[in-house]
């Protein structure tokens, strides 16, 4: 399994490994998305449900705070309900949360969940096929649009359901997609302000959660500015495509992130 081999890397480079138990006790969630943190009192989203199917469970992990949990299961009975083909679950976090393997910058407060965004139709995977399986990308190989064999109204129509969730904060894609998006929607277009663009997530979309109620050590970003982000920002995503930026010298490495004091007894894994 990968994530016995990800467990073995970080003690061999001398890092805690992540717990593989959730911290007991009540809810609890400290941090922020922009400096990271814990959670306490999570729960695991099962391997499947109704309308969606988690997958790479070697390397992957599936615990959120509750109310988490719950919506991913609600989409799931959304999609399902409107017809939609089941959608893939791959990371939310670890079992008390703080940084994840593989790059994830957030992730760490059990209130993040990626939901790939290929439309098609998918049978139920066994054990194996769920580590091997491929989350296909609909942004087409330019990165300037999306894929025409890919795109359908269905991605539009979960797109918009993860939008229409309870309490989200928001929700990642592509830039591409975002354009798309822009593009396409009629009618109703105050959701659209909740989809902003980001780098890559062109398999999958990225959706935050915000703070519970009650949650007085979870710092909640800055909310989405106004309107419906079809103006001159999504622009600046392509100009930097066609124009990137000249480098200016040594690049100074980023800070390395401080988890919260009271982190660490959450992460210890006692």
């Amino acid at each position: 399994m990968r994530w016995i081999a990800i467990v073995t890397a970080a003690l061999l480079a001398g890092a805690a490994a992540p717990a593989t138990t959730p911290a007991s006790g009540p809810l609890r969630i400290i941090g922020s998305e922009s400096s990271g943190g814990c959670i306490a009192g999570a729960e695991r989203l099962p391997a499947g449900g109704a309308g969606f199917q988690t997958i790479h469970l070697g390397y992957s992990s599936f615990w959120g705070a509750p109310p988490t949990i719950e919506r991913v299961k609600l989409l799931g009975a959304r999609a399902h309900a409107a017809g939609l083909a089941d959608f893939y679950v791959e990371d939310i976090s670890y079992p008390r949360g703080g940084p994840m393997a593989g790059g994830h910058a957030s992730h760490q407060l059990g209130l993040d969940v990626d939901v790939g965004l290929d439309p098609r139709p998918k049978p139920a995977l066994s054990s194996a096929q769920r580590e091997t399986v491929e989350v296909t990308s609909v942004v087409a190989a330019n990165r300037r649009g999306v894929d025409p064999a890919r795109w359908t109204p269905g991605v539009t129509a979960l797109i918009k359901l993860a939008a229409d969730l309870p309490e989200v904060d928001r929700v990642l894609v592509n830039p591409a997609i975002k354009r798309q998006l822009c593009q396409e929607v009629t009618g109703d277009r105050t959701w659209l302000r909740l989809i902003r663009p980001w780098y890559g997530h062109a398999a999958h979309m990225h959706i935050s959660f915000r703070c519970p109620v009650g949650q007085a050590e979870c710092v909640p970003m800055p909310p989405p500015p106004p309107g419906d982000g079809c103006d001159a920002t999504l622009q600046w995503w392509f100009d930097q495509m066609d124009h990137p930026p000249k480098p200016s010298g040594a690049v100074k490495p980023p800070s390395p992130r401080v988890l919260p004091a009271a982190c660490a007894a959450i992460l210890s894994g006692g």
